[in-house]
Protein backbone atom coordinates (compact mmCIF):
# COMPACT_ATOMS: atom_id res chain seq x y z
CA UNK A 1 0.00 0.00 0.00
CA UNK A 2 1.38 3.48 -0.89
CA UNK A 3 0.88 7.29 0.73
CA UNK A 4 -0.78 9.05 -1.19
CA UNK A 5 0.80 11.84 -0.15
CA UNK A 6 3.79 10.93 -1.06
CA UNK A 7 2.25 10.21 -4.84
CA UNK A 8 1.09 13.61 -4.75
CA UNK A 9 4.34 15.12 -4.31
CA UNK A 10 6.48 12.08 -6.64
CA UNK A 11 4.39 11.48 -9.54
CA UNK A 12 7.26 10.94 -11.91
CA UNK A 13 9.00 8.85 -9.57
CA UNK A 14 5.79 6.75 -8.25
CA UNK A 15 5.62 6.44 -12.48
CA UNK A 16 9.01 5.58 -13.07
CA UNK A 17 9.13 2.73 -10.38
CA UNK A 18 5.74 1.57 -12.30
CA UNK A 19 7.41 1.24 -15.61
CA UNK A 20 10.14 -0.83 -13.98
CA UNK A 21 7.12 -3.14 -13.27
CA UNK A 22 6.11 -2.80 -16.80
CA UNK A 23 2.62 -1.10 -15.72
CA UNK A 24 1.22 1.73 -17.27
CA UNK A 25 1.57 5.02 -15.22
CA UNK A 26 -0.95 5.23 -12.35
CA UNK A 27 -0.38 8.46 -10.61
CA UNK A 28 -2.23 10.84 -12.45
CA UNK A 29 -5.83 8.80 -11.72
CA UNK A 30 -4.90 8.01 -8.32
CA UNK A 31 -4.33 11.59 -7.78
CA UNK A 32 -8.15 12.70 -9.12
CA UNK A 33 -9.31 10.32 -7.10
CA UNK A 34 -7.74 11.85 -4.09
CA UNK A 35 -8.92 15.12 -5.35
CA UNK A 36 -12.22 14.26 -5.25
CA UNK A 37 -12.18 12.55 -2.15
CA UNK A 38 -10.66 15.51 -0.53
CA UNK A 39 -13.68 17.35 -2.13
CA UNK A 40 -15.91 15.93 -0.59
CA UNK A 41 -14.10 16.32 2.65
CA UNK A 42 -14.22 20.08 2.43
CA UNK A 43 -17.39 19.98 1.67
CA UNK A 44 -18.56 18.08 4.13
CA UNK A 45 -16.56 20.43 6.60
CA UNK A 46 -17.52 23.63 5.21
CA UNK A 47 -21.08 22.36 5.80
CA UNK A 48 -20.08 22.12 9.58
CA UNK A 49 -19.15 24.86 9.80
CA UNK A 50 -22.04 26.66 8.06
CA UNK A 51 -24.27 24.47 10.50
CA UNK A 52 -21.89 25.67 13.63
CA UNK A 53 -22.64 29.49 12.24
CA UNK A 54 -26.29 28.77 11.98
CA UNK A 55 -26.48 27.26 15.39
CA UNK A 56 -25.13 30.43 17.17
CA UNK A 57 -27.77 32.55 14.96
CA UNK A 58 -30.54 30.09 16.55
CA UNK A 59 -28.99 30.89 20.67
CA UNK A 60 -29.60 34.80 19.35
CA UNK A 61 -32.90 34.61 18.03
CA UNK A 62 -34.05 32.94 20.37
CA UNK A 63 -32.44 35.14 23.33
CA UNK A 64 -34.03 38.38 21.47
CA UNK A 65 -37.39 36.98 21.60
CA UNK A 66 -37.67 36.06 17.89
CA UNK A 67 -39.00 33.04 15.70
CA UNK A 68 -35.79 30.40 14.64
CA UNK A 69 -37.84 27.97 12.54
CA UNK A 70 -36.04 29.05 9.19
CA UNK A 71 -32.66 29.10 10.66
CA UNK A 72 -33.64 25.37 12.36
CA UNK A 73 -34.99 24.22 8.88
CA UNK A 74 -31.83 25.25 7.37
CA UNK A 75 -29.83 23.41 9.95
CA UNK A 76 -31.70 19.82 9.39
CA UNK A 77 -30.99 21.05 6.10
CA UNK A 78 -27.20 20.85 6.70
CA UNK A 79 -26.90 18.01 8.82
CA UNK A 80 -28.30 15.88 5.51
CA UNK A 81 -26.20 17.90 3.28
CA UNK A 82 -22.92 16.95 5.31
CA UNK A 83 -24.23 13.21 5.79
CA UNK A 84 -23.98 13.29 1.73
CA UNK A 85 -20.83 14.94 1.43
CA UNK A 86 -19.52 12.30 4.03
CA UNK A 87 -20.66 9.56 2.33
CA UNK A 88 -19.27 10.47 -0.86
CA UNK A 89 -16.00 11.08 0.44
CA UNK A 90 -16.36 7.40 2.25
CA UNK A 91 -17.04 6.23 -1.44
CA UNK A 92 -14.51 7.96 -3.11
CA UNK A 93 -12.17 6.63 0.04
CA UNK A 94 -13.00 3.00 -0.98
CA UNK A 95 -12.46 3.54 -4.47
CA UNK A 96 -8.78 5.16 -4.12
CA UNK A 97 -7.90 2.42 -1.45
CA UNK A 98 -9.05 -0.37 -3.57
CA UNK A 99 -6.78 1.14 -6.80
CA UNK A 100 -4.08 1.39 -4.19
CA UNK A 101 -3.87 -2.13 -2.65
CA UNK A 102 -3.59 -3.69 -6.48
CA UNK A 103 -0.22 -2.26 -7.26
CA UNK A 104 2.66 -3.84 -6.53
CA UNK A 105 5.52 -2.60 -4.27
CA UNK A 106 7.96 -0.28 -6.35
CA UNK A 107 10.95 -1.65 -6.51
CA UNK A 108 14.72 -0.08 -5.46
CA UNK A 109 17.06 1.34 -8.38
CA UNK A 110 19.54 -1.09 -8.15
CA UNK A 111 16.99 -4.10 -8.72
CA UNK A 112 17.48 -5.62 -12.27
CA UNK A 113 14.73 -4.39 -14.94
CA UNK A 114 13.55 -7.46 -16.76
CA UNK A 115 9.87 -9.01 -17.90
CA UNK A 116 10.87 -12.50 -16.18
CA UNK A 117 13.75 -14.75 -14.40
CA UNK A 118 16.02 -14.65 -17.75
CA UNK A 119 16.63 -11.53 -15.90
CA UNK A 120 17.66 -12.63 -12.94
CA UNK A 121 21.46 -11.38 -11.80
CA UNK A 122 23.80 -14.38 -10.27
CA UNK A 123 25.59 -12.71 -7.26
CA UNK A 124 27.50 -15.36 -5.93
CA UNK A 125 27.43 -19.33 -5.90
CA UNK A 126 28.41 -21.97 -3.31
CA UNK A 127 29.88 -25.57 -4.04
CA UNK A 128 30.38 -27.49 -6.67
CA UNK A 129 27.83 -30.05 -7.83
CA UNK A 130 28.72 -33.66 -7.66
CA UNK A 131 29.88 -35.84 -10.34
CA UNK A 132 28.20 -39.21 -11.30
CA UNK A 133 29.88 -41.96 -12.97
CA UNK A 134 25.86 -42.46 -13.54
CA UNK A 135 22.70 -41.21 -14.73
CA UNK A 136 21.04 -39.39 -11.46
CA UNK A 137 17.52 -39.94 -11.29
CA UNK A 138 14.67 -36.81 -10.19
CA UNK A 139 13.37 -37.17 -6.48
CA UNK A 140 10.19 -38.90 -7.22
CA UNK A 141 11.85 -42.09 -9.18
CA UNK A 142 14.79 -42.10 -5.65
CA UNK A 143 11.83 -41.81 -3.30
CA UNK A 144 9.55 -44.77 -5.17
CA UNK A 145 12.54 -46.73 -5.61
CA UNK A 146 13.13 -46.54 -1.88
CA UNK A 147 9.26 -47.47 -1.36
CA UNK A 148 8.55 -44.52 0.91
CA UNK A 149 7.39 -41.72 -1.71
CA UNK A 150 3.97 -42.73 -3.00
CA UNK A 151 2.00 -40.44 -5.01
CA UNK A 152 -0.47 -42.36 -6.26
CA UNK A 153 -2.08 -43.55 -2.39
CA UNK A 154 -1.55 -39.74 -1.89
CA UNK A 155 -4.52 -39.05 -5.40
CA UNK A 156 -6.54 -41.88 -3.92
CA UNK A 157 -6.80 -39.67 0.07
CA UNK A 158 -6.74 -36.08 -1.52
CA UNK A 159 -5.67 -36.13 -5.59
CA UNK A 160 -3.12 -34.28 -7.71
CA UNK A 161 -0.31 -32.38 -6.34
CA UNK A 162 0.02 -34.32 -2.57
CA UNK A 163 2.46 -36.73 -1.80
CA UNK A 164 2.69 -39.28 0.89
CA UNK A 165 6.04 -39.74 2.93
CA UNK A 166 6.43 -42.46 5.09
CA UNK A 167 9.36 -44.34 6.82
CA UNK A 168 12.74 -42.57 6.80
CA UNK A 169 11.51 -39.69 4.20
CA UNK A 170 8.88 -38.71 6.63
CA UNK A 171 11.20 -39.03 9.45
CA UNK A 172 14.08 -36.64 7.00
CA UNK A 173 11.64 -34.28 6.37
CA UNK A 174 10.67 -33.42 10.43
CA UNK A 175 14.42 -34.05 11.17
CA UNK A 176 14.95 -30.95 7.99
CA UNK A 177 12.11 -28.61 10.23
CA UNK A 178 14.03 -29.36 13.55
CA UNK A 179 17.49 -28.66 12.61
CA UNK A 180 16.41 -25.23 10.72
CA UNK A 181 14.51 -24.36 13.98
CA UNK A 182 17.61 -24.60 16.08
CA UNK A 183 19.74 -23.37 13.80
CA UNK A 184 17.50 -19.99 13.37
CA UNK A 185 16.74 -19.85 17.29
CA UNK A 186 19.98 -20.85 18.93
CA UNK A 187 22.36 -19.14 16.48
CA UNK A 188 20.34 -16.44 14.60
CA UNK A 189 18.54 -14.73 16.91
CA UNK A 190 15.14 -15.84 16.12
CA UNK A 191 11.87 -16.21 17.96
CA UNK A 192 10.14 -19.71 17.65
CA UNK A 193 6.62 -19.50 17.09
CA UNK A 194 3.39 -21.93 16.59
CA UNK A 195 1.02 -19.62 14.88
CA UNK A 196 -2.58 -20.35 13.50
CA UNK A 197 -2.70 -21.84 10.20
CA UNK A 198 -6.28 -20.34 9.72
CA UNK A 199 -6.40 -16.90 9.33
CA UNK A 200 -8.99 -13.95 8.60
CA UNK A 201 -9.58 -11.64 5.63
CA UNK A 202 -7.55 -8.74 7.35
CA UNK A 203 -4.34 -10.65 8.35
CA UNK A 204 -4.28 -11.75 4.30
CA UNK A 205 -4.87 -8.26 2.87
CA UNK A 206 -2.36 -7.13 5.76
CA UNK A 207 0.53 -9.00 4.01
CA UNK A 208 -0.74 -8.40 0.73
CA UNK A 209 -2.33 -11.92 -0.32
CA UNK A 210 -5.70 -9.83 -0.48
CA UNK A 211 -7.62 -9.05 -2.59
CA UNK A 212 -5.39 -9.75 -5.43
CA UNK A 213 -4.49 -13.36 -4.86
CA UNK A 214 -7.69 -14.43 -4.00
CA UNK A 215 -7.36 -17.43 -6.47
CA UNK A 216 -4.39 -18.53 -5.23
CA UNK A 217 -5.30 -19.29 -1.86
CA UNK A 218 -7.83 -21.90 0.11
CA UNK A 219 -10.70 -20.45 2.08
CA UNK A 220 -13.18 -22.67 4.09
CA UNK A 221 -16.89 -22.45 4.16
CA UNK A 222 -16.32 -20.55 7.82
CA UNK A 223 -14.46 -17.98 5.99
CA UNK A 224 -10.89 -18.51 6.95
CA UNK A 225 -8.17 -18.36 4.62
CA UNK A 226 -5.28 -21.33 4.91
CA UNK A 227 -1.80 -19.88 4.93
CA UNK A 228 0.29 -20.16 1.92
CA UNK A 229 3.15 -19.48 4.49
CA UNK A 230 3.81 -18.23 7.98
CA UNK A 231 4.86 -14.98 6.44
CA UNK A 232 1.12 -14.21 6.72
CA UNK A 233 0.56 -14.35 10.65
CA UNK A 234 3.94 -14.14 11.63
CA UNK A 235 3.81 -10.63 10.09
CA UNK A 236 0.72 -10.03 11.43
CA UNK A 237 1.90 -10.54 15.20
CA UNK A 238 2.22 -6.32 14.95
CA UNK A 239 -0.59 -5.34 13.05
CA UNK A 240 -2.44 -2.30 14.66
CA UNK A 241 0.32 -1.67 17.15
CA UNK A 242 2.65 0.67 18.16
CA UNK A 243 6.04 -0.75 19.34
CA UNK A 244 9.36 0.67 20.41
CA UNK A 245 11.73 1.37 18.14
CA UNK A 246 14.32 0.30 20.72
CA UNK A 247 13.16 -3.47 20.27
CA UNK A 248 13.47 -3.80 16.53
CA UNK A 249 14.27 -5.95 14.83
CA UNK A 250 12.33 -8.52 15.83
CA UNK A 251 12.70 -11.82 14.25
CA UNK A 252 10.45 -14.70 14.41
CA UNK A 253 10.38 -17.82 13.01
CA UNK A 254 7.89 -21.06 12.31
CA UNK A 255 7.97 -24.39 10.80
CA UNK A 256 4.11 -24.91 9.46
CA UNK A 257 2.15 -26.57 6.90
CA UNK A 258 1.37 -24.36 3.71
CA UNK A 259 -0.80 -24.21 1.68
CA UNK A 260 -1.56 -23.03 -2.42
CA UNK A 261 -4.15 -23.36 -4.69
CA UNK A 262 -1.53 -23.27 -7.40
CA UNK A 263 -3.94 -21.06 -9.77
CA UNK A 264 -2.23 -20.68 -12.81
CA UNK A 265 0.57 -23.64 -12.61
CA UNK A 266 -1.20 -26.43 -14.70
CA UNK A 267 1.46 -28.12 -16.80
CA UNK A 268 3.90 -27.14 -15.09
CA UNK A 269 5.70 -29.70 -12.16
CA UNK A 270 3.27 -32.17 -12.84
CA UNK A 271 6.05 -35.08 -11.21
CA UNK A 272 7.17 -34.78 -7.69
CA UNK A 273 7.08 -32.55 -4.77
CA UNK A 274 8.28 -29.59 -6.50
CA UNK A 275 4.99 -27.73 -6.62
CA UNK A 276 2.19 -29.00 -4.36
CA UNK A 277 -0.84 -27.90 -2.57
CA UNK A 278 0.61 -28.28 1.01
CA UNK A 279 3.94 -28.36 1.83
CA UNK A 280 6.38 -27.42 4.65
CA UNK A 281 8.51 -24.99 5.18
CA UNK A 282 10.23 -22.47 7.71
CA UNK A 283 9.73 -19.22 7.28
CA UNK A 284 11.72 -16.24 8.64
CA UNK A 285 10.33 -12.61 9.35
CA UNK A 286 11.53 -9.92 10.98
CA UNK A 287 9.92 -6.57 11.97
CA UNK A 288 12.65 -3.62 11.90
CA UNK A 289 13.50 0.20 12.19
CA UNK A 290 13.47 1.96 8.71
CA UNK A 291 17.01 2.08 8.67
CA UNK A 292 17.79 -1.85 9.34
CA UNK A 293 15.95 -3.21 6.91
CA UNK A 294 18.60 -2.99 4.16
CA UNK A 295 21.30 -4.53 6.36
CA UNK A 296 18.64 -7.33 7.46
CA UNK A 297 18.11 -8.24 4.23
CA UNK A 298 21.58 -9.20 3.68
CA UNK A 299 21.65 -11.36 7.24
CA UNK A 300 18.57 -12.75 6.60
CA UNK A 301 19.89 -14.26 3.17
CA UNK A 302 23.37 -15.00 5.11
CA UNK A 303 20.80 -17.07 7.79
CA UNK A 304 19.54 -19.28 4.59
CA UNK A 305 22.13 -20.06 3.06
CA UNK A 306 24.08 -21.04 5.79
CA UNK A 307 21.28 -24.00 5.98
CA UNK A 308 22.72 -25.14 2.75
CA UNK A 309 26.19 -24.88 3.44
CA UNK A 310 25.63 -27.00 6.85
CA UNK A 311 23.94 -29.55 4.48
CA UNK A 312 26.74 -29.48 1.34
CA UNK A 313 24.01 -28.47 -1.27
CA UNK A 314 25.60 -26.53 -3.77
CA UNK A 315 23.42 -23.46 -4.62
CA UNK A 316 23.44 -19.96 -5.97
CA UNK A 317 22.14 -16.54 -4.75
CA UNK A 318 20.40 -14.75 -7.89
CA UNK A 319 18.65 -11.04 -7.41
CA UNK A 320 15.25 -11.19 -8.97
CA UNK A 321 14.68 -8.74 -12.08
CA UNK A 322 11.46 -6.69 -12.08
CA UNK A 323 9.61 -8.92 -13.50
CA UNK A 324 9.93 -11.90 -11.71
CA UNK A 325 9.96 -10.17 -8.05
CA UNK A 326 6.92 -11.00 -5.56
CA UNK A 327 3.92 -8.57 -5.35
CA UNK A 328 5.00 -6.83 -2.25
CA UNK A 329 9.02 -6.65 -2.17
CA UNK A 330 11.00 -3.79 -3.54
CA UNK A 331 14.15 -6.79 -3.69
CA UNK A 332 14.54 -10.11 -3.41
CA UNK A 333 16.99 -13.14 -2.86
CA UNK A 334 16.30 -15.71 -4.83
CA UNK A 335 18.68 -18.91 -3.44
CA UNK A 336 18.46 -21.98 -6.43
CA UNK A 337 19.67 -25.10 -4.80
CA UNK A 338 21.51 -27.49 -7.50
CA UNK A 339 19.50 -30.39 -8.27
CA UNK A 340 21.27 -33.12 -10.49
CA UNK A 341 18.38 -34.68 -11.59
CA UNK A 342 17.27 -31.72 -13.17
CA UNK A 343 20.23 -30.99 -14.15
CA UNK A 344 19.54 -27.29 -13.05
CA UNK A 345 19.15 -24.79 -9.99
CA UNK A 346 15.47 -24.50 -8.58
CA UNK A 347 14.41 -22.29 -5.91
CA UNK A 348 14.49 -23.41 -2.79
CA UNK A 349 14.20 -19.96 -0.66
CA UNK A 350 13.20 -16.75 -1.06
CA UNK A 351 14.47 -13.43 0.90
CA UNK A 352 12.45 -10.24 0.30
CA UNK A 353 12.54 -6.63 1.61
CA UNK A 354 8.90 -5.61 1.72
CA UNK A 355 9.79 -1.89 3.25
CA UNK A 356 7.06 -0.18 4.28
CA UNK A 357 4.27 -1.73 2.35
CA UNK A 358 3.14 -4.20 4.49
CA UNK A 359 3.34 -1.90 7.24
CA UNK A 360 0.94 0.92 6.08
CA UNK A 361 -1.55 -2.24 4.97
CA UNK A 362 -1.40 -3.67 8.53
CA UNK A 363 -1.01 0.09 10.30
CA UNK A 364 2.25 -1.24 12.13
CA UNK A 365 4.06 1.67 13.37
CA UNK A 366 7.28 2.00 15.52
CA UNK A 367 8.03 5.15 18.02
CA UNK A 368 11.44 5.86 19.89
CA UNK A 369 12.13 6.54 23.55
CA UNK A 370 10.78 9.89 23.71
CA UNK A 371 9.79 11.15 20.89
CA UNK A 372 5.87 11.80 20.22
CA UNK A 373 5.71 10.88 16.61
CA UNK A 374 5.36 7.49 15.22
CA UNK A 375 6.60 5.65 11.76
CA UNK A 376 5.95 2.65 9.74
CA UNK A 377 8.46 -0.49 10.34
CA UNK A 378 9.90 -2.59 7.88
CA UNK A 379 9.08 -6.20 7.26
CA UNK A 380 11.32 -8.64 5.67
CA UNK A 381 10.11 -12.27 5.13
CA UNK A 382 12.21 -15.26 3.46
CA UNK A 383 12.19 -19.59 3.58
CA UNK A 384 14.68 -20.86 6.29
CA UNK A 385 14.67 -23.02 3.70
CA UNK A 386 11.71 -24.65 1.81
CA UNK A 387 11.28 -28.45 3.39
CA UNK A 388 10.42 -30.35 1.18
CA UNK A 389 12.64 -28.78 -1.67
CA UNK A 390 15.77 -29.52 0.61
CA UNK A 391 14.76 -33.04 0.78
CA UNK A 392 14.52 -32.98 -2.80
CA UNK A 393 17.81 -31.75 -3.17
CA UNK A 394 18.99 -34.35 -0.53
CA UNK A 395 17.82 -37.47 -1.96
CA UNK A 396 19.05 -35.84 -5.58
CA UNK A 397 22.44 -34.71 -4.09
CA UNK A 398 22.87 -37.71 -2.56
CA UNK A 399 21.76 -40.36 -4.41
CA UNK A 400 23.87 -43.90 -5.24
CA UNK A 401 23.40 -45.66 -8.64
CA UNK A 402 22.13 -48.84 -6.21
CA UNK A 403 19.29 -46.50 -5.06
CA UNK A 404 20.72 -46.28 -1.64
CA UNK A 405 20.66 -42.69 -0.26
CA UNK A 406 23.36 -40.99 2.09
CA UNK A 407 22.56 -38.50 4.92
CA UNK A 408 24.13 -35.87 5.27
CA UNK A 409 26.62 -35.39 8.22
CA UNK A 410 24.64 -32.51 9.84
CA UNK A 411 21.25 -33.94 9.60
CA UNK A 412 22.41 -37.49 11.74
CA UNK A 413 22.00 -36.24 14.83
CA UNK A 414 18.20 -35.90 13.81
CA UNK A 415 17.77 -39.34 12.63
CA UNK A 416 18.92 -41.17 15.48
CA UNK A 417 22.31 -41.79 13.98
CA UNK A 418 20.95 -42.76 10.77
CA UNK A 419 23.82 -42.97 7.76
CA UNK A 420 22.40 -44.72 5.15
CA UNK A 421 18.38 -44.65 3.53
CA UNK A 422 17.95 -48.17 1.93
CA UNK A 423 14.95 -49.50 0.33
CA UNK A 424 12.16 -50.44 2.44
Amino acid sequence: MFDIKWIRENPDAFDEGLNRRALAPMAADLIEMDRIRREHLTTAQEIQAERNRLSKEIGQAKSRGEDASDIMAKVSESKQAESRAEESAKEAEITLNNALSGIPNLPFDDVPVGADESANVEVRTWGEPRPFDFEPKEHFDIGETLGLMDFERAVKISGARFVLLTGALARMERALAAFMLDIHTQENGYTEVNPPALVNDDTMYGTGQLPKFADDLFRTEEGFWLIPTSEVPLSNIVRGEIVDTESLPRRYTAQTWCFRSEAGSAGRDTRGMIRQHQFTKVEMVSVTAPDQSMDELERMTACAEDILQRLELPYRTVVLATGDMGFGARKTYDIEVWLPGQDQYREISSCSNCWDFQARRMNARCRAKGEKGTEFVHTLNGSGLAVGRTLIAILENYQHADGTVTVPHALRPYMNGLEVINPA
